[in-house]
């Protein structure tokens, strides 16, 4: 099986389309969303309708479970951006997709996979899987083999085994992209990096693919029209620095 991970798409929806695009080529099976479909963006209905169409399997994120808490408190307002940008999704939401929100769980264990999916950690929504300190907790607390993980929006491998020497863990980037060979005793955190919002110096849309029968975890990065996006979020009077923002990766 071939597995499309996104995370993070954050209401882009030029971003998402140009990853579909290219993830199409690739071929997968099923498609996993690993949470923060929502905020920051201009596009929430275009990234929810894409998903619906792709029957894919969606992931509570924070930005997700902050929604649902605006939808059904005004404790939950602030003044901050998240909250601004989501405030504005919110009125475009339909009753369907406020329906299905409410059905977006937080983390799943899939037994065919063998892995958990869950945005922030593998056993928390808002922490995150971002050190190899936060990585050794995480594996002290968490006795699964694969976890596949969103929130840093940088994608990212940790892995841990245990070797003669004592248990190591080993943190490998993929800010270009690139391939990673699952050991078979390892266990290992995996995160496919943000569709709509990178955080690691590159601003190309970054998704990945796992192929369960290779054990293969294989990171893309693709290129989108910035522009396009930036000048969607001005025009929905969005803060302008969730526009210049996409534009170094940051």
């Amino acid at each position: 099986m071939r597995l499309l991970l996104l995370s993070d798409i954050h209401a882009n929806g030029v971003a998402l389309q140009a990853v579909m695009k290219d993830a199409w080529t690739r071929k997968f099976d099923r498609v996993i969303s690993l949470g923060d479909a929502l905020g920051y963006g201009p596009r929430p209905r275009e990234v929810l309708d894409t998903l619906r169409d792709l029957d894919a399997t969606c992931i509570l994120g924070n930005h997700e479970d902050l929604m649902l808490r605006l939808i059904h408190s005004s404790d939950a307002r602030s003044d901050g951006i998240v909250t601004q940008a989501l405030e504005w999704q919110r009125n475009l939401l339909s009753k369907r997709d406020v329906a299905e929100l409410h059905q977006w769980v937080d983390g799943i264990d899939d037994p065919q996979v063998g892995a958990r999916y869950r945005h922030g950690t593998p056993t928390s929504l808002d922490d995150y899987s971002d050190s190899v300190t936060a990585a050794r907790d995480i594996f002290a607390n968490w006795l699964g083999r694969l976890g596949f993980v969103g929130h840093t929006h940088i994608p990212g491998v940790y892995a841990t085994l245990n070797a003669p020497v004592g248990e190591w863990i080993k943190y490998q980037a993929f800010q270009d992209g690139g391939s990673y060979m699952v050991p078979p005793s390892a266990r290992v955190i995996l995160n496919p990096g943000s569709v709509g919002q990178p955080r690691d110096g590159n601003p190309q849309a970054s998704y990945a693919i796992f192929d369960t029968a290779r054990n293969n975890f294989q990171v893309y990065r693709v290129s989108y029209d910035i522009a396009q996006t930036q000048a969607q979020i001005l025009e929905a009077g969005l803060p302008e620095v969730l526009a210049a923002r996409l534009s170094i990766g940051k």
